[in-house]
């Protein structure tokens, strides 16, 4: 009887190796086969991309035969070239960061922030922002995550700071629209106003303003290994990721570039100067104001900033009123409300509010 056993458990362990070679060659065959697809389409995409501001002209005035000195002329062309451009730009970013985050799960960014320094952990936590999945849905449930496994609060800010406010999409689009100085700027600066907001927050010592039933939940340890994913399961998990963000931000990001467009063609050059511009010094704390009610994303506003710069609108006070849409969305903070008392949130929004403020001000005094 002992010996049939040992026959059967030897014949599983012979049927599981076999299943996990022909598993490995499957995966092997697959990645080959994304590879042989994706090298010619990346060609393709890069063709494409570099012929888009021809084309747009070709479009406007050749084939369609509108006037170069005409407002509708102008504000066309600009839709017809940044529509393709941006939705390119961020399907590729987004299949990237997609493969790079199939590396960050939310489970596994709670165990290397878990019992962190708070200096170090306010570092960490804003870098895995940028590659970690989340969206105002996921606030919640992340920010319970977080506390009941040993992330200090200060640390959790940091993230819930730096997740929605730099993240591929807002990078991608600032890029393709400005360039990557004002990309590089929008991002580092970002990643300063979570590390510094989270810090302070974490020096307030406000645990007292969680709500009470937080800490009353006990975090369970997860014993469970995630699974080793092949190439091939990350390089799909790119391609889903594109069809899920993408799928959903397409959409504001062509009313997005809209709008720009109507502002392009019709807003006369410098008319925003006078409200808008440096010389305004209350234009900042206004920009701030105005954006934390709107409910926006980087897709749906950063083409809106782009036409506005355009027109005459600092810098400075651009990036602070994008910023406040994206990172005091009212919308998140009604959330919030369920685990954060108003006192915290409060504060919450001084203190990333008021690094929003330098940041306007800075800019505006620093760029010529």
């Amino acid at each position: 009887m002992q010996g049939n056993q040992e026959d059967i458990c030897e014949c599983s362990l012979g049927e599981c190796s076999r299943e996990d070679t022909a598993t490995g060659l499957d995966s092997r065959v697959l990645t080959i086969r994304y590879l042989a697809y994706g090298v010619p389409l990346l060609a393709l995409w890069w063709l494409i991309y570099w012929n888009l501001a021809a084309f747009s002209r070709l479009l406007t005035y050749t084939i369609l035969h509108l006037p170069t000195d005409n407002h509708f002329s102008h504000a066309l062309e600009f839709f017809v070239y940044d529509v393709p451009k941006v939705l390119m730009l961020l399907t590729l970013v987004v299949f990237g960061v997609g493969v790079i985050r199939s590396f960050f799960t939310p489970e596994r960014t709670r165990r290397i922030l878990a019992g962190k320094r708070e200096s170090v952990g306010n570092v960490l936590a804003a870098l895995l922002g940028i590659v970690t999945p989340f969206c105002s849905c996921s606030a919640v449930p992340l920010f319970i995550g977080f506390v009941t496994t040993g992330v200090p609060l200060g640390v959790t800010f940091s993230f819930l700071i730096s997740a929605p406010m730099v993240n591929e999409i807002a990078v991608v689009l600032l890029y393709g629209l400005f360039g990557w100085k004002i990309a590089a700027i929008y991002l580092g600066t970002g990643l300063l106003i979570a590390m510094v907001a989270g810090w302070t927050i974490g020096r307030l010592r406000m645990e007292r303003h969680l709500e009470e039933w937080v800490y009353e939940i006990q975090a369970g340890e997860n014993c469970m290994d995630e699974p080793q994913l092949t190439w091939a399961e990350r390089i799909r998990y790119g391609i889903d990721a594109v069809r899920d963000i993408v799928g959903k931000v397409w959409l504001y990001v062509v009313l997005g570039i809209a709008v720009g467009a109507a502002i392009h063609g019709y807003v006369p050059e410098g008319f925003l100067a006078s409200f808008m511009g440096k010389g305004a010094w209350w234009s900042v704390p206004l920009s701030v104001l105005i954006g934390i009610p709107m409910y926006s994303n980087a897709a749906g506003i950063i083409p809106v900033v782009h036409a506005l710069l355009e027109k005459g609108a600092a810098l400075g006070t651009v990036l602070a009123f994008m910023m406040s849409v994206i990172a005091l969305s009212l919308p998140e903070m009604i959330i919030l409300r369920k685990v954060l008392k108003v006192r915290l949130i409060a504060t919450f929004a001084g203190v990333v509010g008021l690094g929003i403020l330098i940041v306007g001000y800075l800019f505006n005094l620093l760029i010529v």
